[in-house]
């Protein structure tokens, strides 16, 4: 379990257990016992997040372009594809569950929220059963219980694993070109696997390319800075699989819209929910 710790703000990630390593990437769960507000900026993990609020006002988040959104009780996210920034309003207590792969599919029957960057659960399911499990949950003051229910309450809605999306999954961090692999091993077509990845990943793989790449260059980055302290442009593009300095800048401000300058500014307050 990782910790983040000051007088007034505590914030932990905890891993989810073997039996629901396929489903649960990990969880997040941060509070606020100040006077004041307290913001984060969430990179983005190309995860689809189920987040709990918990406190006397809601927690709130702030788009790239600027839309508010208020969590009162429970709200879904994503698949997250850029950054935003979250306030935690005084008193305030989140957790957070990233979703791992097809594993929202598995729940919900759906891999995106069509038109839609957020919705309640119960929307997506047509009941309250959510609304009931904040309820049962704000009773509960452990995080390691309300981690525990969630999983025992989320285990009939499971659906089994489709083997196409197993495949992708497994291959994803391991070939360059994870359609290919899979359209061979199942002995389908390239457009086929393309087709299923969006529908059971919600998002192509060219785009979870492009993320890894974003990514891998901001992992070097925090690496750096823990070390030496001095990052070389150079080395990243480098390192990362860039043509050149341009490209490095365009997705950062794609995925941020701050420059690669501004994110070393700003690193300390930017939250990395890496998959895993």
């Amino acid at each position: 379990m990782m910790q983040e710790n000051s007088n007034l703000y505590t914030s932990s990630r905890i891993e989810a257990p073997e039996e629901f390593s396929d489903v649960f990437s990990h969880f997040y769960q941060a509070q606020n016992t100040s006077s004041e507000s307290i913001s984060k900026m969430l990179l983005p993990s190309f995860q689809t997040i189920l987040i709990f609020s918990f406190g006397l006002q809601p927690t709130m988040i702030h788009t790239l372009t600027d839309t508010r959104i208020d969590i009162d009780r429970c709200l879904v996210l994503g698949p997250v594809k850029k950054a935003f920034r979250y306030s935690l309003p005084p008193g305030s207590n989140i957790l957070v569950a990233n979703f791992k792969n097809d594993a929202f599919f598995r729940f919900f029957g759906q891999a995106v929220i069509e038109g839609h960057f957020s919705v309640h659960p119960d929307q997506l399911l047509g009941e309250n059963c959510f609304t009931d499990l904040w309820t049962q949950l704000s009773i509960l003051k452990d995080t390691h219980e309300r981690i525990h229910y969630i999983l025992e309450y989320c285990r009939p809605y499971l659906r089994p694993r489709n083997t196409v999306a197993e495949a992708l999954s497994d291959f994803s961090h391991k070939s360059l070109n994870p359609v290919k692999a899979v359209a061979s091993l199942q002995n389908q077509t390239e457009r086929t696997v393309q087709l299923s990845h969006k529908k059971f990943l919600g998002y192509t793989a060219k785009e979870a390319s492009r993320y890894r790449r974003f990514l891998k260059a901001v992992m070097h980055i925090q690496n750096v800075l823990e070390s030496s302290g001095k990052v070389e442009w150079f080395d990243i593009i480098s390192e990362c699989g860039y043509y050149d300095q341009s490209q490095l800048i365009h997705d950062f401000n794609h995925y941020l819209h701050i420059s690669p300058t501004r994110y070393l500014k700003f690193q300390e307050d930017i939250c990395i929910s890496e998959n895993r």
